[in-house]
């Protein structure tokens, strides 16, 4: 049986296969060395970079639930100077993987200056610009929640960068293809849908069962939550291309991005549960299984 053509024109780049590893999930790639193939996907996003460092929230940072995973890491992060120094050199090594990194702040000023400290870098290929974070001079509203705020952050790091910048938002917006089609008029190449839902769990011994109390939500229950979401930035936006994140378990669950318009997706919590689904999601595809 010949294989399916799986590649993918984005971004100026080809992509071999539209199989990526979320953010927050694959670490800087090195952590998955020898656990799973890299070269076999279309690539990965990182974890986020912030300028300065961030030791992140307290432990326990991460509860399973019978529905999925809370998670509250808090973008803990060696900062922008030693992902350039330390972690990008690992990840030159990838011909056939894409590289893109994802990038948080505190303000817009942050997001410009990592996208400034790491754009000399030949190995990435893009920029997630994570908009689900708090926006500390707005008393910590989320830079997404706000249309002003994010063609700020677009415009500035644009003015930093000629590689495109994908813009990650939540699916929390009472409009979220409102807001892709704002990032796409501030400049963005593309959107990444979705980031996790807020969510809170108790322990039987009663208390929080994370260190920083509520968390994000992920896992099987944001399937359909992201498919709507690219579903809905797609009819609104048109032809830019849209990353679907959120759920996906399966080959089943890619397909039903695909079918949405995505032109990418990115597998987080399922790939940590057993991470050599995305390989596996892989072969299936080449072998035309998501065509039945």
């Amino acid at each position: 049986m010949q294989s399916q053509d799986l590649t993918r024109e984005l971004f100026g780049r080809r992509f071999q296969n539209p199989i990526l590893l979320a953010a927050g999930t694959a670490g800087f790639g090195r952590e998955l060395d020898g656990i799973l193939d890299l070269e076999r996907l279309g690539g990965l996003v990182t974890k986020a970079v912030s300028r300065e460092p961030r030791s992140g929230n307290p432990a326990p940072r991460v509860a399973e639930f019978r529905g999925g995973m809370l998670n509250s890491v808090g973008l803990a992060n060696p900062g922008a100077v030693r992902v350039r120094d330390e972690y990008l050199p690992w990840l030159s090594r990838l011909t056939r993987a894409h590289v893109l990194v994802n990038v948080v702040g505190s303000t817009a000023e942050e997001y410009a200056d990592v996208v400034g400290e790491l754009d000399r870098n030949p190995v990435i290929t893009a920029y997630e610009l994570n908009l689900s974070c708090p926006n500390t001079r707005a008393g910590g509203i989320e830079f997404g929640a706000d249309p002003r705020s994010v063609h700020n952050i677009i415009s500035q790091c644009r003015a930093r960068t000629r590689l495109p910048l994908i813009a990650k938002l939540s699916p929390v917006l009472p409009d979220i293809a409102g807001m892709a089609l704002a990032a796409c008029e501030a400049g963005a190449d593309g959107i990444s849908a979705v980031n996790t839902m807020p969510g809170l769990l108790f322990s039987d011994r009663g208390g929080a069962r994370l260190g920083n109390g509520n968390g994000g939500v992920s896992g099987p229950g944001l399937l359909p939550m992201g498919v709507l979401a690219v579903s809905r930035i797609v009819d609104r936006v048109g032809k830019i291309p849209v990353i679907g994140v959120g759920g996906i378990r399966s080959t089943s669950d890619v397909r039903q991005y695909l079918e949405a318009g995505a032109a990418l997706v990115a597998i987080g919590t399922g790939a940590l549960a057993d991470p050599h689904l995305p390989e596996r999601i892989v072969s299936e595809l080449e072998r035309g299984k998501w065509l039945s």
